[in-house]
Formats: structure tokens, C-alpha cells, sequence
């Protein structure tokens, strides 16, 4: 019985701590300068910066993938989110 119990306490306690720590992790900041949306674009796609380009509220950063596909994405400077880019890149 004691067995149980000690096990049930810990599942109790792992299901109430996973989350907070989920949450800090994926929690995101501002992103104040190229290097850093270079760094967050790095998080979401394994690849090699070619190039970041500053726009009015987010950074272009186009990369390529290992696969040999380049690819551009939009960092957005207040909330650091990275979502692929919307326009395509005439360059």
C-alpha cells in the first residue's frame, strides 16, 4: 500500500510541475537586433543563416535547410514568434 501511495504522489507531482517548466521554456522575448532573430529563427528551422533583413515590425531571416531548400521566415520583434514569411523574396 505504501508503494501506491508513494507513486501516486509522484504522479501527482510531475503532472503539476511539467507544465510550468514547458511553459518557461517555450516562452519567448523581444527580439532587439539581427543576431538575435538569426539565434530564434535557428530554433524552429536547423539550417544556416544566409541572410536577416530588419522590416518595419519583424526580421526576414532566409536560410537554408539542410535538405538544400531555402527558406524565409518572419521574426516578430515584440514577441520573438517565428512563422514562415507570408511574401515571397524576389533576390
Amino acid at each position: 500500500m505504501f508503494k501506491s501511495v508513494v507513486t501516486g504522489v509522484l504522479l501527482v507531482m510531475l503532472t503539476l510541475c511539467a507544465p510550468g517548466a514547458m511553459a518557461q521554456q517555450d516562452k519567448q522575448k523581444p527580439v532587439k537586433n539581427s543576431t538575435q532573430a538569426a539565434q530564434q529563427a535557428k530554433r524552429h528551422v536547423e539550417g544556416r543563416v544566409l541572410k536577416v533583413d530588419p522590416q518595419k515590425s519583424s526580421y526576414r531571416v532566409k536560410m537554408l535547410k539542410k535538405s538544400g531548400r531555402v527558406v524565409s521566415l518572419d521574426v516578430d520583434k515584440r514577441s520573438g514568434k517565428v512563422k514562415p514569411s507570408k511574401r515571397k523574396d524576389d533576390n
